[in-house]
């Protein structure tokens, strides 16, 4: 609405604003400057009054649109800056992504564990288990042939991402294995005793995975084969990491020379640390693994300290390094490991634990090991995603439940199993006992027989195709028994009784009528065959 004028309304036609009207001296008022209300010069006439009051309602129009023009620009910028990010996040993506080199293997690793299907009630998310492999040659199938694997570990995040567990698998373990790995008939309970390492040398990362899961029914998510050389890479885009060794190392195999104590190194000085056997230590591989597990600890806590995060160049430099190093599983691309980043990125340096595998000297040659039945402790703790024992659990960890054999019916008679028992606990007479109690159940025990390999921990039931509910039922005499899936197992189900195999039970369906037998033989785990499980933290000090 216009304001009202305080000079003549003569000649204002009906609804025009008065104070804007024909006079040419009201117009000529109204382009002088203006102070307080009045003009500069010239008389304060009301007409010129009127007009100076036009102006001024102009001019907060024109504020109103021009009002600080530098917002405009600031805001320009910024949508510039967020289109060059967006950009460069795009191009950065595509690089590093195109750095990895991805293989399927899925067809190359025959009979599998099954995988845990459970997600964490609160994250959504189930537990993750990845083989990471060190090699001096990055590839897969026919291009690694005869390349060398001086490590291995094997990285469990827990399915509520608040712990980690990173197992040392020793290079020079002498374990069952399949006897030819490209033939996926060979498995690990029909084949032969092999060294860990071989398996990578002469099958890849498919005869590895085969075996370690063979070995430990252990579902292997993932697998990352680092190149040693893009390690030296990794490790210098850090800007070194920081080692401790309690004696001076000069070692011209592994072409390294440190003094005693820390020392900041860079990426060739590095590699020449966790390779190095000579001349520290008892030379050994599992020397190799206590300085390996420290520099990873070293690792974590450079990158933590240095905020890898918050330096976009540093971080991309070592994303560039490490995927420029990488041969994966075709579902393991920068979008997974993202993910799994993220979900991990609060889990605790205290709550990250390097785990050494138990061994004793291996009898046929002590300069190699085979593992002790304790390492079953570790491995049972991943297969159920429970803490290791005698660790502490992170904060609001929930008590874990008793692991307990599928209650689904038991829907195949005792009488129509024929079952093969093994006596894997390296205690006498326990193979007969359990072929009497399942007698007693109505089951048909075709032969019992004594195990030569390392014991094992706890009951399994082999079974062959179609033989699912044959073998629940047999399972069920022996709660927390574990069921595992053979292609080469016919008709016949195998049950291998192991250390801490629980008492037998009356099933529902059971045919006997006699009372179970008394057991008179039990395999439980002693100091003798029991061994402690040495693990670092991430923030433990690395001269530690």
């Amino acid at each position: 609405m216009s304001e009202p004028t305080h000079g003549s309304a003569q000649g204002d036609e009906p609804g025009q604003d008065a104070s804007v009207g024909h006079d040419p001296t009201e117009a000529s008022d109204a382009a002088k400057p203006v102070t307080d209300g009045q003009p500069l010069e010239g008389p304060a006439t009301e007409d010129s009054a009127g007009a100076a009051v036009a102006r001024r309602r102009a001019d907060r129009h024109a504020g109103r649109t021009h009002r600080h023009p530098w917002l405009r620009r600031v805001a320009f910028g910024v949508s510039a800056l967020l289109v060059v990010v967006l950009v460069l996040g795009i191009a950065a993506y595509i690089k590093l992504n195109g750095n990895i080199d991805r293989v399927d293997i899925t067809g190359a690793l025959g009979q599998r564990p099954k995988q845990v299907a459970t997600a964490d009630a609160k994250t959504k998310l189930k537990a993750i288990n990845i083989m990471v492999i060190g090699s001096d040659s990055r590839g897969s199938g026919s291009s690694i042939v005869g390349a060398r694997s001086d490590t291995n570990l094997v990285v469990h995040l827990s399915a509520d991402r608040k712990s980690a567990i990173v197992v040392s698998i020793p290079r020079d373990s002498m374990t069952m294995a399949p006897r030819d790995c490209k033939n996926l008939d060979d498995t690990v309970q029909n084949g032969v005793i092999r060294q860990w390492n071989a398996n990578f040398q002469d099958g890849g990362e498919a005869c590895t995975i085969r075996t370690f899961e063979g070995l430990t029914d252990i579902y292997i998510d993932h697998f990352v084969i680092i190149d040693f050389r893009g390690f030296q890479q990794m490790v210098d885009a850090l800007g070194g990491v920081t080692v401790c060794t309690p004696v001076a190392i000069n070692d011209r195999d592994a072409q390294l020379t440190l003094p005693a104590g820390r020392t900041k190194v860079n990426g060739k000085q590095a590699l020449g640390y966790v390779r190095v056997r000579h001349g520290i230590g008892d030379g050994s591989d599992l020397g190799r693994i206590d300085r390996q597990q420290a520099f990873l600890s070293s690792v974590i806590q450079e990158a933590t300290k240095s905020s890898l995060l918050l330096r976009p160049d540093k971080l991309f430099r070592f994303l560039d390094a490490a995927t420029g190093a990488m041969t994966t599983d075709k579902g393991l691309d920068t979008g997974e490991m993202k993910d799994i980043a993220q979900s991990v990125a609060r889990i605790g340096t205290d709550q990250i634990r390097f785990v050494k595998l138990p061994t004793r000297p291996y009898p046929a040659d002590t300069n190699r090991v085979e593992w002790l039945p304790a390492a079953d402790t570790i491995w049972k703790a991943i297969r159920e995603d429970q803490p290791l024992p005698g660790t502490k659990p992170p904060a609001g960890t929930p008590k874990p439940t008793p692991s307990t054999t599928s209650a689904a019916p038991l829907t195949v008679a005792p009488s129509q199993i024929s079952v093969r028992v093994t006596n894997d606990s390296g205690v006498g007479g326990l193979a007969k006992q359990a072929a009497t109690e399942l007698q007693t159940e109505g089951f048909k025990v075709t032969t019992y027989l004594t195990g030569t390999g390392t014991p094992t921990e706890g009951v399994v039931v082999r079974y062959g195709p179609g033989k699912e509910a044959a073998a629940r039922t047999v399972a069920a005499v022996y709660p927390g028994a574990k069921l595992k899936a053979d292609a080469t197992l016919g008709s016949t189900i195998e049950l291998s009784m192991g250390l801490n195999a629980p008492k037998a039970v009356e099933i529902p369906n059971r045919e006997g009528t006699q009372p179970l037998p008394t057991p008179s033989v039990t395999a439980t785990s002693t100091p003798s065959t029991a061994a402690t499980i040495a693990a670092r933290t991430a923030n433990q000090d690395i001269c530690s």
